[in-house]
């Protein structure tokens, strides 16, 4: 495991956050229960379809919003709102939803590192079916994103960011983990730390020995949910976990729903309880939320429990509306209060 990164070595960075996703196209819209029942898809379920059935599925929707999304992606988004310099790597296909993908994370400020591709699948994209009770059902292709490769990752499209943030999923793409690697060790080569999301506890089962060796040799921050350190540590309860990372000296931010939020760094362990809530709308996307507050303090060398801070006040925020988007200039509402 490397030193981790002091805050204060931030000259040669070129932006402030870099992000490695995969590229998906939000496509949100407004559906009767009678809709779910017609094309078969459970309440509030994700379910993964092919290139066909997105086409059909997307036929039969009615008006839709569409927006870049995928959790990293929607982490640099909020990033960039918040006021944060950001670039993302992510494949598009050059077709209608990868123009929107783009369109939509320029008009951020968003650095796009990637050319939206002349051939392959089409730009992946999830339907998001929101019932009157405001939950959601996911049908979601993958399609283009699949195919970012080893190819797509160089010392220019990495460059010398501050912190670079890879997402969990990118595992699943045929050469994931070695385009990975290989962004890693550019990152190091920059003096650029490597933040690692672990997506979800499912994701982390099915590649907990590459995340495990990742953790142990490459990544300065782990940012993930309880589910999933405690599936990456083969603990079953958080106390147990907290014990397990006396082993690490990474920087572990973790959060927990309704019981807030720890940070973990070598023997610095800071508890932020949550925000309450009158009403939650929707919490698609609030750790998503929670990581663009986190990393944006880190960035801008704010203590670690003012990192959490940021990160609970986002996140707070995101569960009481429809949608994953930060709104712009939010944590100035929070530091004037």
């Amino acid at each position: 495991m490397r030193r981790f990164l002091p805050q204060t070595d931030v000259m040669s960075n070129t932006t402030q956050l870099l992000g490695v996703s995969n590229a998906i196209v939000d496509v949100l819209a407004h559906v009767e229960d009678e809709f779910l029942q017609q094309i078969g898809a459970e309440p509030g379920s994700m379910t993964l379809i092919d290139k066909d059935r997105a086409k059909q599925i997307y036929g039969m929707m009615g008006p839709a919003t569409e927006m870049s999304g995928g959790s990293v992606a929607n982490t640099v988004a909020g990033f960039a709102n918040l006021g944060g310099s950001a670039s993302y790597i992510g494949k598009v296909r050059d077709d209608q939803l990868g123009r929107i993908f783009n369109h939509d994370m320029q008009a951020l400020g968003v650095d796009i590192r990637l050319p939206r591709a002349d051939g392959g699948a089409p730009t992946a994209r999830s339907h998001v079916l929101i019932t009157e009770d405001g939950q959601r059902t996911m049908q979601t292709y993958l399609g283009a994103c699949l195919e970012l490769g080893l190819a797509d990752i160089t010392a220019e499209t990495i460059d010398a960011p501050r912190v670079m943030l890879l997402e969990g999923y990118v595992w699943d793409i045929a050469e994931g983990p070695a385009l990975a690697r290989k962004a890693v060790d550019i990152a190091h080569r920059n003096d650029t730390a490597v933040a690692l999301s672990l997506s979800d506890s499912f994701c982390v089962e099915r590649h907990r020995e590459s995340f495990a060796e990742f953790v142990s040799d490459g990544v300065d921050i782990v940012v993930a949910d309880e589910d999933e350190i405690n599936a990456l540590l083969g603990t079953t309860a958080f106390d147990d976990t907290l014990d397990a990372l006396d082993a690490y000296d990474n920087l572990f931010a973790m959060t927990r729903s309704e019981k807030g939020s720890v940070i973990v760094h070598g023997d610095d362990r800071i508890v932020q309880p949550a925000a309450h809530v009158e009403e939650v709308v929707d919490t698609t996307g609030a750790g998503d939320a929670w990581c663009a507050g986190f990393l944006f303090g880190w960035v801008n060398e704010k203590p670690l429990h003012v990192c959490a801070q940021f990160g609970t006040y986002c996140a707070t925020r995101v569960i009481q509306q429809l949608g994953a988007r930060i709104e712009p200039g939010l944590l100035d509402e929070f530091e004037s209060a």
